[in-house]
């Protein structure tokens, strides 16, 4: 798995992106009015590792002593995180703590930092706006910014995979919501990604496409086998979906719970309420409470 290392934006660590790659960049980034990645410097899969990191074996995402700050003040501070290949981890916290900003520098949306970080080099995003072209059919929005020309049927395949083949030659605006939102993750899904970064991708849906949505992620997930993080407000979504569930605060990861429930995981299960109620009290949203503030 080729990765990229994303360092401080300096003049030594532009000094040292200036080194020969060891692979080209594959894929430009998801979101439409982004130019395609131009990596820095890659590394081994294993650099910058420390001995219990080693242990754990290798890591789709390593971040070591992230920092970000807007206008003086840190939204992230000496942040750590590790996700194994094929891992779903569900990122919560409270609005402002820094969850969407870890997702941009993850994603390579965001270069002003210090620390590091190494993902890997083939990775997408999907937004909780899909993003989609208004002008390009349904299958053109798919495999747009994506290098070479790819034919139709390569967009076809990754629409069937999401159920949205029936589709393919509707224009965006004619797209109910549910559908827009399996649009933007076809067009993830298509770059094959070894690390899906989703942020907040059914905040904008009613509560039954919600739930096909969860569904749907979760299978595609289990077929595709990357890493996943999961950026989301909603504990009960966390709980479905994810192997480990971080809680974000003051610009670090504060609190990690892991999730031992066997998949498809049954909502009425008193081990699903008690990890639900034990993510709640973390995030002092109190018993009861159906979503973190």
């Amino acid at each position: 798995m080729a990765t990229d290392l994303h360092r401080p934006v300096t003049a030594s660590g532009a000094a040292a992106d200036a080194a020969p790659e060891t692979a080209p960049s594959t894929a430009p980034e998801t979101a439409p009015s982004t130019a395609p990645e131009t990596a820095p410097a890659t590394a081994p899969e294993t650099a910058s590792t420390s001995a219990p990191e080693a242990a754990q074996g290798p890591a789709a995402v390593r971040v070591q002593g992230l920092a970000r700050s807007f206008d003086g003040r840190r939204v992230i501070d000496e942040l750590e995180l590790t996700v194994r290949p094929g891992e779903f981890v569900a990122l919560l916290g409270r609005s402002g703590c820094g969850k969407s900003t870890l997702l941009k520098i993850l994603a390579g949306l965001d270069r002003e930092i210090d620390g590091t970080v190494l993902v890997p080099r083939r990775k997408a995003t999907a937004f909780q706006a899909p993003r989609l072209m208004p002008w390009k059919k349904v299958w053109r929005n798919v495999l747009l910014g994506l290098p070479g020309r790819p034919g139709r049927e390569v967009a076809e395949q990754v629409l069937a995979e999401v159920g949205l083949d029936h589709r393919a030659d509707a224009w965006p605006k004619t797209l109910s919501g549910g559908e827009a939102q399996r649009a933007s993750l076809a067009r993830a899904l298509v770059r094959e990604p070894d690390l899906l970064l989703l942020d907040e991708p059914f905040g904008a849906l009613d509560a039954l496409t919600r739930l096909k949505a969860q569904r749907l992620v979760g299978e595609v997930w289990q077929r595709r086998g990357c890493a996943v993080l999961l950026v989301t407000h909603d504990v009960e979504e966390a709980v479905l979906l994810a192997d480990r569930v971080l809680v974000m605060e003051d610009g670090v990861i504060a609190h990690e719970v892991t999730v031992g429930l066997d998949r498809p995981r049954d909502l009425t299960d008193p081990r699903f309420a008690a990890l639900r109620g034990e993510l709640l009290d973390l995030l002092g949203a109190g018993p009861g409470t159906a979503h973190a503030a």
